[in-house]
């Protein structure tokens, strides 16, 4: 059977699943949920995820929706180098702890940049509101430092001196000018 992926690439969380699949070599079909013109929203994807959110996957009869839980199953079940999650409890601590942790922080304030610098001056025709996006650019610096002063302190990765899933996800946050660069789609190919 052939995993699918539901996705859309203005979706950070998308992005952070299909990276993942790609760097892994997991064969995916990917299945582009364009939120823009409301696929997320069709009673067919409404029966992969109720939620009616990006990304989510079908692998076989198994429908499953939520990014960190993606990323877990597809690091579990595909068999992925052990470094992407690793087994040792304290080392999967780690992971799971940014993990928590950039829903609120990393997720939060760069998702606030890419709203006010990029869709909303698409969604609405006007121009970019300079003070709201002069606070919320502040706002992921703030982020972005407590990223190098915390997570990054003395390592070469997020949670060690290993690559994990907190990478792809923090990767892909703070990625988002790339997608309007045109940088993802030669990722998905």
């Amino acid at each position: 059977m052939t995993l699918k992926i539901f996705a859309d690439l203005l979706s950070q969380p998308s992005r952070s699943v299909i990276l993942f699949a790609k760097l892994n070599n997991i064969p995916f079909v990917l299945e582009n949920t364009s939120i823009a013109e409301g696929a997320h929203q069709t009673k067919e994807f409404t029966a992969i995820n109720p939620f009616q959110k990006v990304p989510a996957i079908q692998d076989g009869d198994f429908n499953l929706t939520e990014s960190v839980a993606i990323l877990k199953y597809l690091a579990s079940t595909y068999k992925t180098p052990a470094h992407w999650y690793p087994s040792d409890v304290k080392k999967r601590a780690r992971v799971d702890e940014y993990l928590a942790w950039q829903h609120v922080n990393t997720r939060l304030s760069c998702a606030k940049v890419f709203w006010c610098e990029f869709l909303i001056p698409r969604m609405t025709g006007n121009p970019i509101n300079k003070n709201k996006l002069e606070n919320c650019l502040t706002g992921m610096n703030k982020t972005l430092t407590e990223i190098e002063d915390v997570f990054l302190k003395d390592r070469k990765y997020l949670c060690g001196n290993e690559i994990t899933i907190a990478d792809i996800m923090g990767v892909s946050e703070v990625s988002f000018k790339l997608k309007a660069q045109g940088f993802w789609s030669g990722i998905v190919r």
